[in-house]
Parts: structure tokens; sequence; C-alpha cells
């Protein structure tokens, strides 16, 4: 196994920790309804992370399939704000089973030694396959920190 895949291997393994943990801790059965920030409630978390990581998925398999990606547009707050309201009528349930549906497929590609910068969205520079683990492993922990913090 050369280096890069090794490090591929190991921001995958925390990007997994933390989608666990996640998993988990909506598996509670707490009333997600609670705000932990000032328009976040735990389910529209869950909903915006699911999103983002839906669009991560659909982007590495678009490369991977040799199709030209479609990545999200607009303001990152404009994006944001869409993530939680098109997951808003989801369950928790359809939420988890999007988002382990979503890893699953960012699993199947995420070795492909063919893709080289992924598009995170349009008018921001893309990353790649590293360091957009890193980065989606990071968001996920920074949520779940919140949501813990709010819950205790």
């Amino acid at each position: 196994m050369c280096n890069l895949d090794s490090n591929i291997e190991t921001n995958l393994k925390k990007l997994q920790q933390q989608l666990a943990a996640l998993i988990q801790f909506y598996k509670q059965d707490l009333d997600y309804q609670q705000m932990v920030y000032e328009f976040w409630n735990a389910k529209d978390i869950l909903g915006h992370l699911t999103f983002w990581h839906e669009s991560f998925a659909r982007n590495i398999a678009d490369l991977g399939e040799g199709r030209k990606p479609n990545p999200l547009k607009g303001k990152l707050s404009e994006v944001n704000k869409q993530s939680v309201e098109t997951m808003a009528s989801s369950s928790i349930e359809t939420l988890i089973d999007r988002l382990k549906k979503a890893q699953t497929i960012i699993e199947q590609y995420i070795y492909n030694t063919a893709i080289g910068i992924i598009p995170y969205k349009k008018g921001s520079r893309g990353y790649s396959r590293q360091e957009h683990l890193e980065i989606v492993a990071a968001h996920i922990k920074r949520h779940l920190k919140d949501l813990n913090k709010r819950y205790s």
C-alpha cells in the first residue's frame, strides 16, 4: 500500500468513527427538536450533515464514473440554509439511512487514483480525496461536539 493510500485509509477510519458516533447520538431517542444553534435544532443538524455527505458522494461518484460533477451552487450560507430546508420533512431514520448510503458510495470511490480534485461547491476550491475526508470528519466532529454539549 502506498503512502497516499495509507493516509486515505487513516482518514477514512476517522470519518467512519465520527459517523458511527453521530449515528449513535441519533439512536438515543432524545427530543431532537431542541435548539442547538440559533436557527437549527438537532434534527436540522443531521439533515445538514446528510445533505453535504450526499453532495460529496455524488461528486466523487461522478468523477469515478467519468461524468462531470455538478457541485452545489450559491453562497455557503444559502447552501447551508438549503441543506436544512430540503431535509426538514425527512425522519431521523431516513436521514441516517441516506447518510449511510452516501458513505457507502464515498467508500466505493475514495481509493480511485484517477480521481484528483473533488469539487466542493461552485466558486470554492476543490479538495483531494485525503483533504475531503479530513474536512468531512472534522465537520461532523464539530457538530457532534455541539450536540453532545447541548444534550449533556
